[in-house]
């Protein structure tokens, strides 16, 4: 799909599969405005339901639309009105809402069941779409995650700032374009905070009461460790404020793939003693056993702090971290022409014989077997 430049916004393939088809079925009004809604965000249009037609006598609903959020036009007395409004108070014009735009699916009620069927479909649009960047700014996709609210709450009670609070969003997400909301959206939620016993926390203080590490866990954060507590990622790559405490969240995932938070802490530095005190905390929160996995940077403190509260579980270091150090380990060049081969193998081997043969012919054929970080990267894989 193109916008008015001509420049390729979405793919076409994925459009076509989340297309709507005349006489597609749904159980219910929400799953069909579900599947509307996830086609106009592949094609970059916020979407929202319309008209509705009730059956005589029985007030039934028979028909329900769903249309381009600018479908249908502006009146043009709100048009001069909004343009004097914006004049007197210097506010940003949003420009016209509504432009007409054809785009809609239309379900009825099955006569001979429950289901609702696509019973009519346009695809036409006649405004520019929204890049995949901007997508997450129209009204009908931003959604603010059950994970992203327990975070939020979760760093406004260690008075982490909002504006730090987004930005740590946007890298756990890989940009704010995958976000999902904007900042209001969080500001909104964390307004509805309430008190909750049932929230853990703990902080330490040094010799002139300051603080050095905090730990908490709401009780969303504890309730997901009892379901989901098996493997924990553990990573502690953020700077959060001015005072350089790390920022800490210990995270899983569910069982539909999404990121869920287990907990976070506040450190005042990566050292052995930090991490130990962490994950005692973390055994003393939550309702299950220690993680059977743990996966973590490659931090020798804690590596250590590990080793000796968490004997039994297994601790694999992370693919991400691992691979981003290939470019400041390898000569530039050669890193360019054999980067792709290392990664297939360390990502692609079904066995431990095929691995390792493959690694001994790559570092061949790179002459790379004298690489001291590579050698040591092998030590840890055998150990």
């Amino acid at each position: 799909m193109l916008d008015d430049t001509g420049t390729q916004l979405y793919t076409p393939q994925v459009v076509e599969q989340k297309k709507p088809n005349v006489k597609h079925e749904f159980q219910t009004i929400e799953e069909a405005f579900q599947f509307y809604n996830a086609y106009a965000r592949e094609c970059g249009f916020s979407a929202r339901m319309s008209t509705s037609k009730i059956k005589k006598g029985t007030n039934e609903l028979i028909r329900k639309q769903f249309v381009c959020f600018k479908e249908g036009e502006t009146n043009e007395h709100y048009q001069k009105k909004e343009k004097h409004t914006v004049q007197r108070s210097g506010e940003r014009n949003r420009g016209l809402v509504r432009v007409g735009c054809k785009a809609k699916m239309t379900v009825v009620k099955s006569q001979t069941g429950p289901n609702w069927i696509v019973s009519q479909f346009v695809e036409e649009d006649n405004h520019a779409l929204a890049t995949p960047s901007k997508i997450h700014l129209l009204r009908s996709h931003r959604v603010v995650s059950a994970a992203k609210r327990g975070l939020s709450q979760q760093l406004s009670k260690a008075n982490i700032p909002m504006c730090q609070q987004i930005r740590v969003l946007e890298i756990e997400a890989g940009g704010p374009q995958n976000i999902g909301c904007v900042e209001k959206d969080i500001r909104n939620y964390g307004q509805r905070e309430e008190k909750n016993p049932t929230f853990y926390f703990k902080y330490e203080l040094d010799e002139e009461s300051r603080l050095v590490r905090c730990f908490w866990a709401d009780p969303f954060a504890r309730r997901s460790y009892h379901f989901f507590g098996d493997v924990l990622v553990f990573d502690t790559t953020y700077n959060t404020n001015k005072y350089d405490m790390i920022f800490a969240p210990l995270v899983g995932v569910n069982h539909h793939g999404q990121t869920v938070i287990f907990g976070c802490a506040l450190l005042s530095g990566e050292k052995t003693e930090s991490f130990i005190w962490l994950f005692n905390q973390l055994l003393d929160a939550m309702p299950r056993d220690a993680p059977q996995v743990i996966i973590t940077d490659q931090d020798p403190a804690m590596t250590k702090a590990i080793a000796q509260v968490l004997p039994s579980t297994c601790h694999r270091y992370c693919i991400w971290h691992i691979l981003n150090k290939f470019a400041e380990k390898i000569n530039t060049m050669v890193y360019q022409d054999n980067y792709h081969w290392f990664k297939n193998i360390i990502c692609n081997s079904e066995t431990i014989e095929e691995f390792e043969t493959s690694w001994a012919e790559l570092l061949k054929n790179s002459n790379l077997g004298d690489n001291t970080w590579l050698r040591q990267m092998y030590e840890i894989y055998n150990k």
